[in-house]
């Protein structure tokens, strides 16, 4: 197993040890913090990974397909700890999820038929705005920065919106040619 796909694996696994210091009580006052720097650190792998694989021509079908469900489970395992914490409204991660659930399925119609869908920079705007929403209501540390968390929940939403759009107008013949 290459480096790359080594931390996306580790993202995976980090994944479990956000949750719990998230929702438990085990690390004390300190546990919101020790959830912040795993969510960092699993957010910087997402970054690394990709940029060593491409540079070092490490690019696997492994990769291909755990990548992005490793930054589903940490963004959406993050933003479900959010809605437990009061921090995020129910609604907005459902938007969120729901547009994650209709970009696989167009990926899977796209795979079945034999195409590859790269990402757009409008999902990457969207993940970089939902990680640095994350970021921001975990560490909650409120006045100013309260705002800024509430800008950032509304450009998430909006980012997430805006790239579905242009996925689905993108590759709507991938469902078209697809005989659905």
């Amino acid at each position: 197993m290459n480096l790359p796909n080594k931390l996306t694996v580790l993202r995976v696994i980090m994944v479990p040890f956000f949750v719990f210091f998230m929702l438990t009580d085990a690390g004390g006052a300190a546990g919101k913090w020790i959830a912040l720097a795993i969510f960092c650190v699993a957010s910087l792998t997402d970054m690394l990974d990709g940029k060593i694989a491409r540079a070092r021509n490490l690019v696997t079908n492994f990769g291909k397909f755990m990548d992005p469900l490793a930054d589903k489970l940490l963004v959406c395992s993050a933003m479900i700890c959010l809605i437990a914490t009061g921090q995020l409204a129910a609604w907005i991660v459902i938007i969120i999820i729901a547009r994650e659930f209709i970009i696989s399925g167009f990926r899977l119609v796209a795979a079945d038929n034999g195409i590859v869908i790269a990402a757009s920079y409008w999902g990457k705007f969207k993940t970089v705005s939902q990680m640095a929403m994350i970021i921001v209501l975990i560490a909650d540390f409120g006045g100013v920065f309260y705002m800024i968390g509430n800008v950032l929940i509304w450009v998430s939403l909006i980012l997430t919106v805006v790239s579905l759009i242009d996925y689905v107008v993108k590759n709507i013949e991938v469902l078209t040619q697809g005989g659905m």
